[in-house]
């Protein structure tokens, strides 16, 4: 079937605008970072987005991710009262030094978990939540797994070190993606410091930006010897845009967070979040062989938002659809697609579709509308 392009060019004022990114800044004692827009996960700025790295207690943003859906679903409450098994005796690294017949509420075992670190809170979690660590560990690798997220595997819901765990920036930028999206989390995120058992232990968060950086929403800052700095940041303006930057692999506590605010201000400061406005307009009814009416209407079959730097001040569109169908053709059914371009990059694709339904001519079709047209 001979297939029609339609080439457009279209002024920023009047619909949308599509970006061409560049990569080409570097961040000096950085192994691996990523900077994206969280609504539409678009990436602006990376480096080495892919590289497989241990990342420490930074995985816990994805034992936090599956804490935050249980609490929405109504496993549990932020006031339910949780207690403590055996399990929490003798827990390494950091804790909030927990035993077995304590209890504390949803809300202080999370605020120990994301301001503290606490590896003893998270084992009460993940028990409530998977009734075992072995379990809960399982899920967060089947949901890991469902995001899409091809390049990540969790040993623990703690971070500790184990040479067989691993993710990218990339991935980790994408569960902070999700992790946004409850917004009852971002006031323990935002927390610089606080107190848990009744006053008595004190948390204080890794990420100094929580008390710094005024667009802060989240996430986490850790470092080991094995894995380095690394921090996961998210930072939202008066829009509620929303940039997130995970750097992976710094040489110390400075290069880490000062890189993870410029990209955050970066995409802040040469980026906007605009909403795609083709016109169905522009887009003529297509003839149809065999069918009931001549023509059909098309539409483009949904808009979508684009992260778009500023100052870019014109696209191409290319149409591509084909010259006439044959009947019968379904209401929804894709015909073909308008590719959105910034000089020879694709940056978006959109299907189009047909508006309406129509049959294919029939013999009694035919009889039927000469009958009705003689009786007229």
């Amino acid at each position: 079937m001979k297939k029609i392009c339609i080439i457009l060019s279209i002024i920023i004022t009047c619909y949308m605008i599509i970006p061409a990114y560049s990569f080409a800044e570097d961040y000096d004692g950085v192994k691996s970072y990523v900077l994206i827009e969280s609504s539409t996960g678009t990436v602006i700025d990376e480096k080495n987005p892919s590289q497989k790295l241990n990342v420490g207690y930074l995985s816990k943003l994805m034992s936090l991710l599956l804490i935050a859906e249980d609490i929405e679903t109504g496993k549990y409450r932020l006031s339910t009262e949780l207690t403590a098994s055996q399990s929490v005796t003798d827990t390494k690294g950091s804790v909030i030094w927990l035993e077995s017949g304590d209890t504390m509420t949803v809300e202080e075992l999370l605020k120990a978990v994301i301001i503290g670190n606490a590896n003893d809170a998270m084992t009460v979690l993940a028990e409530k939540s998977e009734q075992s660590i072995e379990n809960f560990v399982n899920r967060m690798n089947t949901e890991a797994f469902d995001m899409g997220l091809r390049n990540t595997a969790f040993y623990s819901p703690y971070g500790y070190y184990d040479e067989r765990e691993y993710t990218t920036a990339y991935d980790m930028a994408v569960i902070c993606s999700h992790l946004v999206k409850f917004e009852f989390l971002q006031e323990y995120f935002k927390t610089w410091r606080d107190f848990v058992k009744e006053g008595k232990t004190e948390l204080v968060n890794e990420n100094t930006l929580s008390r710094t950086y005024e667009r802060h929403i989240g996430f986490k800052a850790c470092h080991s010897e094995q894995s380095g700095y690394c921090i996961a940041e998210a930072g939202r303006n008066e829009s509620g845009i929303c940039y997130i930057a995970v750097v992976l692999g710094a040489e110390n506590d400075d290069i880490m967070l000062k890189s993870a605010k410029k990209l955050v201000n970066k995409g802040f400061s040469e980026y906007k979040l605009t909403a795609t406005m083709f016109p169905d307009e522009m887009l003529m009814p297509i003839k149809v062989k065999n069918g009931t009416d001549s023509a059909v209407e098309i539409h483009l079959k949904n808009q979508c938002n684009l992260v778009v730097p500023r100052g870019v001040s014109e696209l191409s569109t290319v149409v591509v659809i084909p010259e006439y169908l044959t009947a019968p053709c379904k209401e929804g059914q894709k015909i073909g697609t308008a590719g959105f371009y910034s000089e020879k990059n694709l940056v978006c694709e959109i299907d189009i579709v047909t508006s309406e339904s129509m049959n294919e001519l029939t013999f009694g079709f035919v009889f039927e509308k000469t009958l009705l047209n003689m009786l007229k």
